[in-house]
């Protein structure tokens, strides 16, 4: 037989499909607490943002509902549940910030070098469109990913301006938007607003280094307010009895 592709499992995929086999097998049964996500990560040996990628691929999938303050539990399979995105088909959220956050900060100090007046206007009035919608929302998903091709915008070069699209682009999809759902707030966008405003600031005062740090802090701290935990973190008895392969 014809030999195939190896695929290099992405670990949040991992965590899901193990989480998914100990429900499907009653280790956890419907309407049970899993561990926190602070156990879940100590034992599966990963990342606490890894074990968040999967509860949420989880919950999108129906099988885990996530109550802020209280918990994860493990609902009842929809029995009929719509048509979703292959979890081989999507990046995780952290995954795609933090090489948005390589990318576009290197992009970012190019613009401060080369950045023309015509260039700041175009990121003054995403930032000026940023102002005037609420958020969450379509309108403001627009106009954040205008300012972030604006910016790339500066370099002259379609390649960049088409790769900084297709990666904020990534996020339009249910596991990003569930994510969204309990982190993004009014706060959160007047907090990514001001980093924006800051990254036009260096870019138009021609400082490449503080367009840099500017624009990877803005992308971090988009991480760190994804990073927040949703569940309860009080001591769970529960453990993990299969192995983190």
């Amino acid at each position: 037989m014809p030999l195939e592709a190896v695929e290099a499992r992405r670990l949040y995929r991992q965590v899901a499909d193990q989480l998914r086999a100990l429900i499907d097998s009653g280790e956890y049964a419907v309407g049970s607490r899993l561990p926190t996500e602070r156990d879940l990560a100590e034992q599966l040996k990963v990342s606490r943002p890894t074990v968040r990628e999967a509860l949420i691929a989880l919950e999108v999938e129906g099988r885990v509902r996530i109550r802020v303050g209280s918990g994860i539990y493990v609902s009842e399979p929809p029995a009929l549940a719509p048509p979703l995105p292959a979890l081989a088909e999507i990046e995780g959220p952290f995954e795609l910030l933090r090489a948005r956050e390589f990318l576009e900060g290197a992009i970012a100090e190019q613009a401060a070098r080369v950045a023309i007046a015509e260039d700041i206007a175009r990121i003054d009035a995403s930032l000026e469109a940023m102002a005037t919608v609420q958020h969450p929302g379509e309108a403001s998903m627009i106009h954040d990913r205008a300012f972030h091709i604006a910016v790339a915008g500066c370099l002259d070069n379609a390649v960049l301006v088409r790769v900084v699209g297709e990666l904020f682009d990534q996020r339009l999809n249910p596991y990003f938007a569930k994510l969204a759902h309990y982190f993004e707030n009014p706060e959160s966008w007047n907090a990514a607003l001001a980093e924006h405003r800051a990254i036009r600031d260096a870019i138009a005062a021609h400082d490449p280094d503080a367009a840099r740090m500017t624009m990877r802090e803005h992308l971090a701290r988009s991480q760190a307010r994804f990073a927040q935990n949703f569940g309860a973190e009080a001591s769970s008895t529960s453990r993990i009895r299969a192995s983190s392969g």
